[in-house]
């Protein structure tokens, strides 16, 4: 029974991964194999990112597992800076200690640490295969006050309904975001946490508005065509829905309607994605789960490659 269940988690993780491969796969690309419409010219703005590089891994050495050396690989090999095109960078920020977050014994881990490092790991299998991507293999955490941000044009911001930055992480925020930076939200639900958000965000940018993002929006089409709003559950929500359990649903708290927001900067490039009563990071993180519904999943793949499309190529 064990084997069986093993088996069929492999196989419901490839059936999302192979569906969207073979999704995109159909699509109309130019000669030269781009996809059509994905790329644009960047703003002026953005020239003031700096080169990638090989993550630093002993960020926050305090606070998990040791690691192996910076650029130290599978093989024992060390990498050679800027070896890769893409690095999935999840940021590090303080918060209120009221969110889910990751314990290492009795210490409470932040926030920010909520589905690490399973769902990064889990996500670069899945993009690399969907994208085809030259993607770094491990994890990159990266403080917000850290000047390094800068190294990364993409940061993953997860639970930021329990944000309280500090002053470093306000500033270092919006250096990174005015100098062509792209955040993505995700997983924080109801009004309580998007009232916390908020004050934060509008902390790091002053005067920008939140605009719900049309469904006629590039980020809904620059690689897979998106024509509806999914709000995807939480892995016990999800795995209460395919039981049949009485009153399961998708929602947490007061958070019934999903919704895609965004602050765009003053060239109309989208400078944060504010994905609010929903959870992609379960999505990925599950996406091997025969309990967990392909739909959401797909879903959450589909969404997560078109942000990071569009994000690395405006």
């Amino acid at each position: 029974m064990r084997t069986l269940l093993r088996a069929s988690s492999i196989l419901a993780f490839f059936a999302v991964s192979s569906l969207l491969a073979a999704t995109a796969a159909c699509r109309e690309r130019p000669a030269d194999g781009a996809v059509r419409g994905s790329v644009a010219e960047p703003s002026p703005s953005y020239r003031g990112l700096m080169a990638q590089q090989v993550p630093r891994r002993f960020r926050r050495s305090a606070d998990f597992e040791p690691a192996p050396p910076a650029a130290e690989t599978r093989e024992g090999l060390v990498e050679p800076e800027g070896t890769h095109a893409f690095y999935w960078t999840r940021a590090e920020y303080t918060d209120n200690g009221r969110g889910w977050g990751r314990y290492g014994g009795r210490e409470r881990r932040g926030s920010w640490t909520t589905d690490y490092p399973k769902a990064d790991y889990q996500f670069l299998v899945g993009l690399k295969r969907l994208l085809r991507i030259d993607a770094y293999d491990g994890i990159n955490p990266v403080s917000l006050a850290d000047p390094d941000l800068r190294r990364y044009p993409m940061i993953y911001a997860v639970e930021v309904g329990h944000m309280d930055l500090t002053r470093e992480e306000i500033h270092g925020l919006r250096d990174y975001l005015n100098a062509g930076g792209f955040l993505i939200c995700d997983d924080f639900w109801g009004t309580r946490e998007w009232d916390q958000f908020e004050r934060n965000i509008r902390a790091v940018l002053p005067g920008r508005p939140i605009v719900e993002l049309p469904l006629d929006h590039p980020l809904f089409s620059t690689y897979y065509q998106i024509d509806s709003i999914i709000q995807v559950p939480n892995e016990g929500n999800a795995r209460a829905i395919t039981l049949g359990y009485p009153g399961a649903h998708t929602y947490e708290r007061d958070g019934y309607v999903p919704h895609v927001r965004g602050i765009l900067d003053d060239h109309g490039r989208l400078m944060v994605v504010i994905n609010w009563n929903t959870d992609l990071g379960d999505a990925w993180e599950w996406a091997e789960d025969p309990l967990y519904p392909l739909v959401y999943s797909t879903y959450a793949w589909k969404l997560a490659v078109n942000m990071i499309v569009y994000g690395m190529s405006h």
